[in-house]
């Protein structure tokens, strides 16, 4: 059966989460409920992204002029400033428009550039020109409008100045060092190390940019983002995840309307191949639309073959790592998941930041892919430690799964069940947990470092330790792809590692609680804290020599070296070429260790000659004895 047509048969749960006209009315009444729930939160956020337009000027005093210029369009609601360093700064400006069609118009009233050769596309991504007869670069001109004009803004009304810059590590530490308690050193690193709001709003638009460029012959088409960048666990600076999809409203009405799904079908040319090669020549054919035609777009690489394809790209207007997927379903309902977890209780996200950054300080964790252990994976350890308290934090899946109605049901392509109650209310958990964030990151080292990796795993859903299915050196359930294991890559080193980083943490955690109680204008110049557990030495990975000692030299340097002896010495009779230098140790311990293996070796030796020409020597036979004893 056709692919498209395939897809279609799920229109109806996939189009809960795209969400293409979500009033302000709406949001409004979520928020009166409380907090909007994922849908809610993804619809919003991608209105929001379709009011808006990000404009090149040279500085953050382009500002009054790009506001006079662009009110002629409809009413800013908000203006935030960012800037993207290379070998030059480039400042840009986010402009929130009240309406969908006033940043249309914006966008529409845009001209192409006459001193580029490449294809104008339509864009959300503009740059502000210098007015006519204005000397000087092409940019708006870094000087103020004094003219008496009441529309005109002062810079203070930009809602943030650089608002992307990341709080520089010695500004964090001081902002540490300074708290009154390990309880606040939590919320202050969770503070200036999340996500901020125009991060989200910048990776919206990066989505939006994708979507729209391909509307014209996919009008159903949208991308989502997923991950880090929308389930509340994301850091500044973190990579932006979209998963772009097809099968959005085309042919089908809302059942609330009343009216039967449409006769008149389109037309869709058949694919014969199977998906996952069909989905590679589409994720092709995008990759080089990207790379050819949207702006910003640039270091375009195809990593096809993997389990789920994606397109890496960078987008240069935004300084954003971007991966693209149409493919993984499972990834987008998951971050729904995390998101429900981050939102049941406000001590779940400032606990995983502290812990994600511990990991970094001391080795655990890499930015790139390995035998370590991920943050997702470190995340999923987290979710489980607040599920096993004894006053739980955080429900197990399955009661969620329980809770289920049959709007929840969600079934990916592959047949992946996501299905799980998404209404908190109708869930209703409420955890009777008085814990302070210092005491329950204390817990979480303290219930790892016991923890037994080597025999059980690690299942969210039911909240409790299964024996391990096989031997990875770490095994936690997929939550959602059940047969899977989330800490596959890691490596029995990296995980024993972990155990002994986590015994290390508990032990100076415990300590640190004694040194909380000091005065303030003691604890300014000292580290404590939240500041000590983040340390590290010279060498941030330190091997476990306990459990895997290194080589303190390769056993083929050994036969090596005695071949240059033999030949050397050969050469020496013979009145040949000098003797070669002799092997560089690393120094006089290696040196004097590898001597005695040498000693010991040539001892060894010696008694195996010995005991093998024993056993070959002919033994007396029983005649003999008899007439030696006579």
């Amino acid at each position: 059966m056709n692919n498209l047509m395939r897809r279609a048969q799920n229109v109806q749960l996939w189009r809960k989460y795209c969400v293409k006209q979500y009033t302000t009315e709406a949001a409004s009444a979520s928020l009166s409920r409380g907090k909007p729930n994922y849908d809610e939160f993804i619809g919003g956020r991608q209105v929001q992204a379709q009011r808006s337009i990000v404009v090149q000027v040279s500085s953050e005093k382009s500002y009054s002029e790009l506001y006079n210029y662009c009110s002629r369009f409809g009413s800013i609601v908000g203006a935030h400033h960012y800037c993207v360093r290379h070998d030059d700064d480039l400042h840009y400006i986010l402009l929130e428009y009240s309406t969908v069609n006033e940043a249309a118009a914006a966008i529409d009233s845009g001209a192409a550039n006459g001193d580029l050769s490449g294809v104008p596309v339509r864009s959300p991504f503009l740059w502000f020109k210098a007015a006519p007869g204005r000397r000087g670069p092409k940019l708006a001109a870094n000087t103020n409008n004094n003219n008496n004009n009441n529309s005109q803004l002062p810079l203070s009304d930009l809602l943030s100045v650089d608002g992307t810059r990341q709080l520089d590590q010695a500004s964090l530490l001081s902002q540490l060092r300074g708290a009154a308690s390990i309880e606040q050193q939590v919320q202050l690193l969770h503070e200036h190390t999340q996500l901020n709001d125009l991060g989200v709003r910048m990776r919206f638009l990066a989505a939006l940019q994708v979507q729209q460029a391909i509307s014209g012959m996919f009008p159903a088409a949208q991308a989502h983002p997923f991950g880090s960048s929308v389930n509340g666990f994301g850091r500044m600076g973190c990579d932006l995840d979209l998963i772009l999809r097809f099968d959005g409203e085309t042919g089908l009405r809302k059942e609330s309307d009343g009216e039967p799904p449409s006769r008149l079908i389109y037309h869709t040319k058949e694919n014969l191949s199977n998906g996952r090669s069909q989905t590679q020549r589409h994720m092709e054919c995008f990759g080089d639309m990207l790379h050819l035609f949207l702006p910003g777009v640039c270091h375009v690489r195809r990593i096809l073959q993997a389990r789920v394809p994606i397109i890496k790209y960078h987008h240069e207007h935004l300084n954003l790592e971007v991966d693209l997927s149409m493919s993984n379903l499972s990834g987008f309902y998951m971050s729904e998941l995390l998101y429900m977890f981050g939102e049941i209780d406000p001590r779940v996200r400032p606990l995983t930041f502290s812990i994600r950054r511990w990991a970094q300080a001391c080795g655990l964790t890499n930015p790139s892919p390995g035998r370590w252990i991920s943050n997702f994976s470190l995340t999923c350890l987290v979710m489980y430690f607040l599920q096993q308290l004894r006053q739980p934090l955080l429900p197990t899946i399955g009661a969620l799964v329980k809770a289920a109605e049959a709007k929840d049901v969600r079934v990916t392509e592959d047949g992946i069940n996501c299905t799980f109650g998404r209404d908190l209310e109708r869930v209703g958990f409420q955890s009777r947990n008085t814990s302070s964030l210092s005491e329950l990151l204390l817990q979480f080292f303290e219930f790892y470092s016991q923890f037994d990796f080597h025999n059980r795993a690690i299942s969210l859903n039911e909240g409790r330790q299964l024996a391990k299915p096989d031997h990875s050196a770490m095994y936690i359930v997929n939550p959602l792809e059940q047969l899977l294991n989330v800490s596959k890559n890691v490596s029995l080193e990296e995980c024993e590692r972990l155990r002994i980083e986590v015994r290390n943490a508990a032990w100076i955690l415990e300590s640190e609680v004694e040194n909380s109680t000091l005065p303030e204008s003691e604890r300014q110049d000292e580290a404590w804290g939240l500041l000590n557990l983040f340390k590290h030495p010279e060498k941030a990975v330190i091997r476990p020599n306990m459990f895997f000692k290194p080589r303190m030299v390769e056993v083929s340097d050994l036969f090596e070296e005695k071949q240059q002896q033999q030949s050397t010495t050969g050469l020496a009779s013979d009145g040949g070429a000098t003797a070669s230098p002799p092997v560089a140790y690393k120094n006089v311990s290696v040196r004097q260790q590898v001597q005695s293996i040498k000693a010991a070796t040539r001892t060894e030796l010696k008694q195996l000659r010995e005991s093998s020409s024993a056993a070959a020597a002919p033994s007396p036979s029983p005649s003999s004895k008899n007439r030696r004893s006579r």
